[in-house]
Formats: C-alpha cells, structure tokens, sequence
C-alpha cells in the first residue's frame, strides 16, 4: 500500500475508533470521514461496506491488545504483568460495547471475529498465565478463554470501566489466592 494510502487507512481506523465509541457503529460515514480530515469517497475506496470498517477497528484493538502482553511481561513480574494486561483487557471490553453488538448481529462479514479474538487474545492472556503460575503467583488451574469470558461477564455488568477495573482487580486478587508462593 502506498504511504498515503496506508496514511488515510490509518486516519480512517482511528476516527471510526473514536465515532464509534461517541456515537456508535451506525455513525454517519461523513462523520468519520471528516474525522480523519479525508473525503466520503476515499473512505468507501479503503472499506466499501461499514462491516470492513467495523472489522478493521476491531482487528486493530485485538492486536495492540494482545501485543501489550508481550510487553507487559518483558517490564514486569509475572503476576504483575497479568494484572496489567487484565486491566488493558477489560478497557478493551468496557469500550468496545458498540463493536460487540455488531459482531453478534448475524453479519457474516463478522463470522470469523469471534474465534480470532479468542485465538489471540487467549494466546496472548495463556502466555501470562503459564508464566505466573509458573512462578507460584497465581493458582494454576485458570484457563486463559474462561478467563477471558468471566473478564468479559464482569465487565457487560458494570456500570462505569472504573466498577469494571475494580471488579477485574478483586479477580486478580483471587487468583493470587492459592497460589503456592
């Protein structure tokens, strides 16, 4: 992709990052377009139907989500860098609400979605798992989708991401509990 292509792109999959999360996923596409300072049409050119763009917007916080586990754990202990990334996980829920409703709709563009967020997101959050259990800083019966899907139960039943962050913190803490350290 040319650089000003790949620049618009970027800007496009940044504003409907932002207009989704003010004004949902059926926001005007002039909204985003003017958002990201280019016209409707160069829009439609980089994502023809609104499911690319949701597509896009989502794949993009999935992979900044999962490679902050890798970076957590390279700066931190294990039960530390777990916290953490839990913490950036449940952000990710908690403003990703518009996104979720979307996906379940029954779109097929969206089909593959869920098995990619639990791929990856599953991948990333194991890999912090095994190393904390591994360590003895958590108890080492977690698994990392069950995990994923209580992080995500506890957030759709708060009212606020702080009551979220909370709620994911006293988790943490629980499985801090039997741990053998």
């Amino acid at each position: 992709m040319r650089a000003d292509a790949r620049r618009n792109a970027d800007a496009l999959t940044d504003a409907a990052k932002a207009v989704f999360a003010s004004d949902g996923v059926d926001a005007p596409a002039k909204l985003i377009a003017d958002r990201a300072g280019v016209g409707v049409g160069t829009l439609y050119r980089r994502f023809p139907q609104r499911s690319d763009l949701v597509v896009a917007v989502f794949q993009r916080a999935v992979e900044s989500t999962a490679a902050a586990a890798d970076e957590l754990a390279a700066a931190h202990a294990p039960d530390e860098a777990l916290a953490r990334w839990l913490q950036r996980f449940t952000e990710f829920v908690a403003t990703k609400r518009g996104l979720a409703a979307a996906l379940h709709s029954g779109d097929p563009a969206f089909a593959a979605l869920p098995e990619y967020f639990v791929g990856r997101l599953g991948g990333a959050l194991g890999g912090l798992l095994d190393a904390a259990a591994e360590a003895g800083t958590i108890r080492p019966d977690v698994d990392a989708q069950q995990l994923l899907h209580a992080v995500a139960d506890l957030c759709h039943g708060a009212a606020s991401i702080e009551q979220s962050q909370m709620l994911v913190g006293l988790l943490v803490d629980g499985l801090r509990y039997r741990a053998t350290v």
